[in-house]
């Protein structure tokens, strides 16, 4: 209200294009400037997946619903921020089901992506083909939507 405060520094707005191949290093750099939007828009395909894959549970399982009601907010967390209690009832979640596993599992390896200082340009690119290869063959619709989202980012 006074003008005393002055911005600094503005978060960059990440940039889209057509959809390519992640065969260039302009992608890459993209994905790990951008990661916490890149992170944004997975918690909410994983929030989609969850909700799809309560649905059918509630239908054919109602047990394993049941369990894997209340994990939503322990989905998008990192594993070492849960207490050992919560991360055996994950676990134990995620072994009911396998869509859910393989969602939370590639996010795991995503944020892993750009954790890993020592590793060369040409490493860090080809995991991230591998990523977009492997999330486009599981078959899950909102991973190879996201993996499509994921190549258009500049």
């Amino acid at each position: 209200m006074l003008g005393l405060a002055h911005i600094k520094k503005i978060a960059p707005r990440p940039q889209f294009t057509q959809a390519k191949p992640v065969a260039d290093f302009e992608t890459l750099q993209a994905v790990i400037t951008y990661r916490y939007d890149v992170l944004a828009k997975y918690a909410k395909s994983l929030k989609n997946t969850y909700a799809e894959e309560l649905r059918v549970l509630r239908r054919f399982a109602p047990q394993d619903a049941q369990l894997l009601k209340g994990l939503k907010r322990w989905l998008n967390r990192d594993e070492k921020q849960l207490c050992r209690e919560e991360r055996d009832r994950l676990a134990e979640a995620l072994a009911k089901s396998e869509k859910l596993s393989t969602v939370y599992s590639m996010r795991q390896e995503l944020t892993a992506l750009w954790e890993r200082s020592n590793a060369s340009r040409e490493q860090l690119l080809k995991q991230l083909q591998d990523w977009c290869g492997r999330a486009e063959a599981s078959g899950i619709r909102q991973l190879q939507e996201f993996s499509l989202s994921l190549r258009r980012y500049v």
